[in-house]
This record gives C-alpha cells, sequence and structure tokens, in this order.
C-alpha cells in the first residue's frame, strides 16, 4: 500500500509543475477516498480555495461511487458558475484519468466548465 501511495505522489508532483490556477481560471483539484470524493477549486496565486464540493453534500445518493462523481462534477460546475467562473484547469492529483476521476471530470463539463 505504501508503494502505491508513493507512486501517486511522485505523480501528483509531476503534475504541480506543470498545472497552475489563477482566480480567473483556477485548479480544479480531485481527492479521492474510498467512499467519497472532494473537488476544491484553488486560486495557486493567493493560496485561496474559491469554491468546494463534496460526494457528502449530495441530497440523495447514487447507486454506485462512479455516479456519485458523476454528481459532484456538475455539483462543482454550479458552485463554479455562481463564482463566476467558467473554465478551469483540472489537475487529477496523481490519480488515473478513468472511473471516478473521469467521471467527475464528465459531470463538471456537463455543468458547463471548459478544461
Amino acid at each position: 500500500m505504501a508503494q502505491n501511495n508513493n507512486r501517486r505522489v511522485r505523480i501528483k508532483a509531476h503534475i504541480r509543475k506543470k498545472v497552475f490556477g489563477t482566480a480567473e481560471r483556477p485548479r480544479l483539484t480531485v481527492f479521492r477516498s474510498n467512499t467519497n470524493i472532494y473537488v476544491q477549486g484553488v486560486d495557486d496565486l493567493t493560496g485561496k480555495t474559491l469554491f468546494s464540493a463534496n460526494s457528502l453534500q449530495l441530497k440523495e445518493k447514487a447507486a454506485n461511487k462512479s455516479e456519485q462523481a458523476e454528481k459532484v462534477g456538475e455539483l462543482v460546475a454550479q458552485k463554479a458558475q455562481a463564482a463566476g467562473i467558467s473554465e478551469i484547469v483540472f489537475d487529477r492529483n496523481g490519480y488515473l484519468y478513468h472511473g471516478r476521476v473521469q467521471q467527475l471530470a464528465e459531470g463538471a463539463r456537463k455543468g458547463g466548465l471548459k478544461f
């Protein structure tokens, strides 16, 4: 397990070298636990979180975690739109772009965010 986490941390460091968020185009970072998924839009210039969403905030639980991730993506898109943000930079945070991370991104795109 420790090797798996070290691998993700190394990949995360490579991604963070290239991905940078601003106030106009924040970095949408993903954290995926075994049961929930968390997303936040970060302005790296000031180091502040502009908006966030997670699967605990959903009113109704989805049948599986992939559907849950897609609903969180739509929720974060609504919150970003309310904050006046339409474009983001996607930070997968070292996770592979498939499964829940991909569903989250597709839900955010469906909600109106541009990557």
